[in-house]
Formats: C-alpha cells, structure tokens, sequence
C-alpha cells in the first residue's frame, strides 16, 4: 500500500467533483479505501431509526468520504492548493509544500 501525503488535522481544497472549490479539515483518512472524510464537505443525509442513542431518529445529515485524489493540500504560506513532497532535515522525514517549500 502506498503511503498517502494527505493526513488528518490538514487543510485541504476540493480540486474536482460536485463540491469542487469546498474547503475544510480532514477529519479522518480511510487508508484501506484511499478515501477520507473533510470537515463540512460531502455531506449526506442518513434516516435514521429511533435507538437509545438518538430516541427521536430521523434525518441526520454527516460527511461522506471522497477519494484522496480530489483532494489537494492548501498552502500555509498563500493558501493555494499545492503537491506535498517529502524530505530529510537532519534525521527526520518531514513533509513540505512544493510550492512555498514550507514544512507542513
């Protein structure tokens, strides 16, 4: 499997799809699936049946997951999407953004 450049906690832009041009947090990365679920983008609406967790039920609306692909990092530096690439610092592996060459 490979390793994927894009992890939880980053700030990322919706580069194709319906919600091309969203932005928001990953909230979670599906490694298995090379998916992941973003912050307020995607959203999907579920019916729910009455449980003790919710004993009103109904119709919930939450994110749903969208393919790593259509997704890029947002630059800290200008804020604009950008290629993620890695390198050594001493004896650490660290991420940067191409297009600042600023660590992430």
């Amino acid at each position: 499997m490979e390793k994927l450049k894009i992890k939880s906690g980053d700030l990322v832009l919706v580069t194709s799809g319906d919600h091309k041009g969203s932005e928001g947090k990953v909230l979670r990365v599906l490694k298995e699936k090379n998916k992941a679920i973003v912050e307020g983008v995607n959203m999907v609406k579920k019916h729910e049946k009455p449980s003790a967790a919710s004993p009103q039920g109904g119709i919930t609306e939450k994110e749903a997951p969208i393919h790593i692909s259509n997704l890029s990092l947002k630059d800290p530096k200008t804020g604009e999407p950008t290629r993620v690439g890695f390198r050594m610092e001493g004896d650490k592996k660290v991420r940067f953004a191409k297009k600042s060459n600023q660590v992430l």
